[in-house]
């Protein structure tokens, strides 16, 4: 299984908090989000890692501050694993642009993609990624995506799914939510077609390329984690780390 990490956003309401580092190297306990993420991958039977960050340069500076190089520690984090880490460098103006990027090194296995900010907990991600292995085997699902049933986002995509957990639809809006979108997703190749069909159409946002995969027909199905958060803000990481803890 390949995975790739979305590391390439500012962090801007961290900075602005007061948080000085960019967002990959924030600490949940004693682990960078970095870290963590590459750890469970690589105990996740990992046969490579592809992550997009943001160079050094494109981080808002102020006076004599500078702001730590993630690709930097990306690459001397290279020396430290077993498999390929491959890190791309570039500013991208959203996830989709993001993950188009990483998509010429995901094109040949299946794979799960993540945002750098993702938390989860590990027993829930192993069982998650079994079940994707099981589902390509018996050849059930083009993709698996993860979904949770805790609301805790400012803007949402609800997952509609039927009985069999088969994803009918992400809706922006819901009035009876069962579950949100957990920006875990679990894709073969065959995805990449619809990413370079909407980026030819001008598409920009993660929604739109998960709402085209249902359009273009692939069999997406739903895996329920008790909780997924997202670290936007300082309050979030002591949610995670109470989560986790």
């Amino acid at each position: 299984m390949r995975y790739a990490i979305i590391a390439a956003g500012e962090g801007s309401r961290l900075l602005q908090e007061g948080i000085g580092v960019p967002k990959p190297l924030v600490r949940i306990g004693e682990e960078r989000l970095i870290d963590r993420l590459v750890r469970i991958f690589v105990a996740n039977n990992a046969t490579q890692i592809a992550v997009i960050c943001r160079p050094a340069t494109a981080y808002s500076q102020t006076g004599e501050e500078k702001s730590p190089s993630v690709c930097d520690y990306l690459y001397s984090l290279q020396q430290q694993i077993n498999i390929p880490l491959h890190v791309i460098s570039k500013v991208t103006p959203s996830s989709m642009h993001s993950m188009f990027e990483l998509s010429g090194l995901l094109n040949d296995e299946p794979f799960v993609l993540t945002t750098v900010d993702t938390v989860f907990r590990e027993r829930e991600f192993a069982d998650y990624v079994n079940a994707f292995s099981h589902l390509l085997e018996m050849d059930e699902a083009d993709g698996l995506m993860g979904v949770t049933d805790y609301i805790d986002d400012e803007k949402p995509l609800y997952v509609e799914t039927a009985d069999d957990m088969r994803i009918t639809a992400f809706l922006d809006s819901c009035q009876n939510p069962r579950f949100i979108s957990g920006g875990i997703y679990g894709l073969t190749p065959r995805s990449l077609q619809t990413l370079q069909h909407c980026m030819e159409r001008g598409e920009s946002r993660m929604r739109n390329f998960q709402r085209a995969l249902i359009t273009d027909g692939l069999r997406l199905k739903a895996y329920a984690f008790s909780k997924v958060l997202d670290i936007d803000h300082v309050s979030d990481i002591l949610k995670a780390e109470q989560f986790l803890r």
